[in-house]
């Protein structure tokens, strides 16, 4: 081996330690994903993921989706939902195809989904949702599959949160028509 091989080998090897650096401090900036419905916590659900995509094969609504290698390395290929895109219908197949448990079994009625679903949290920009701002709408309280549970209206169809009921679908943010959506669901945990 001559020093022009050596100086390139090295030349390589410095520029795959800087990708993983730059990707490894990208995931420490990550911004969290909305998992699909039954999955386990954090590292868990990261440690048991296969990354198989059996999850999306099976969604009868296409709304999983998977992180991008620029998520980090830990993060690259798992699954998850972006509710503005394409919300979750709550079907619940993909918790009955993962192989790993990494998203746990849940039965697709509505007990067992109030029950055993926390993929999200639903949150209202007051200052920007319509029935908020002098105009009435009620949309996401529609598409709601928890109405009256996690959702109520108020007076001028003003939604009404209740957190601790809402599963983090994402119906209410994927129907709300105001630019930018005055409605968001946000990871739990």
């Amino acid at each position: 081996m001559d020093r022009r091989e050596v100086l390139k080998g090295l030349g390589v090897v410095g520029l795959f330690g800087a990708l993983v650096g730059l990707l490894n401090r990208h995931e420490a900036e990550a911004e969290p994903r909305v998992r699909p419905p039954g999955a386990l916590p954090g590292d868990e659900f990261l440690s048991r993921c296969i990354r198989c995509n059996r999850c999306a094969q099976v969604c009868p609504n296409d709304c999983i989706k998977f992180s991008p290698l620029s998520d980090g390395l830990a993060q690259a290929g798992t699954p998850y939902i972006a509710p503005r895109e394409q919300a979750c219908i709550l079907c619940m197949k993909c918790t009955q195809a993962c192989p790993t448990g990494a998203l746990r079994p849940i039965e697709g009625n509505r007990e067992a989904v109030m029950e055993n679903v926390a993929m999200g949290m639903a949150t209202i920009d007051k200052g920007i949702c319509y029935s908020y701002t002098g105009r009435t709408c009620g949309l996401c309280y529609e598409a709601c599959p928890l109405q009256d549970v996690a959702i109520t209206l108020d007076l001028w169809e003003k939604p009404v949160l209740h957190p601790e009921k809402c599963v983090g679908c994402g119906l209410c943010e994927r129907i709300c028509y105001h630019i930018p959506q005055a409605i968001r669901v946000v990871p739990k945990g």
